[in-house]
């Protein structure tokens, strides 16, 4: 399935009684996040957005269709704004998070590692895959 590049939701930004804001997007399930500043809970947002939507894609989910902002019920003093996410982005960086792969070489090899510490094992083994599976990147 092709998921698009950008999603806008509304969230709903409150200040709580200890004066940190808490925002909440009515239409996510679980989708929630809090800050100690008004700036800060705005960045808060777009980032527990991001998230919750690239594991709701990764994990083949529906997505629910975002609610028009002026139809959002909002407590009174409360904010209601649009927050964008911009997938392609969060893609690549979880994309490039290393996964942890067992290796099996010979004893003869690891002896001939141990005498050039200045050989990194990860960085060789992606250079080869990378050449081998025809990569450029």
């Amino acid at each position: 399935m092709k998921y698009p590049d950008k999603y806008i939701y509304p969230a709903v930004f409150t200040k709580d009684e200890d004066g940190e804001w808490e925002v909440n997007f009515p239409d996510i399930e679980n989708g929630f996040t809090a800050a100690e500043s008004l700036e800060s809970a705005i960045l808060e947002a777009r980032y527990a957005l991001e998230d919750l939507l690239y594991f709701t894609e990764k994990g083949k989910f529906s997505i629910p269709e975002a609610t028009p902002i002026d139809k959002i019920n909002a407590p009174k003093g409360a904010i209601v704004q649009l927050v964008v996410a911009d997938m392609p982005a969060v893609r690549k960086e979880h994309s490039q998070k290393a996964i942890k792969k067992t290796l099996s070489i010979p004893a003869w090899m690891e002896d001939e590692l141990k005498k050039r510490p200045d050989i990194n094992v990860s960085q060789v083994l992606q250079k080869a895959l990378k050449q081998e599976l025809n990569l450029n990147a």
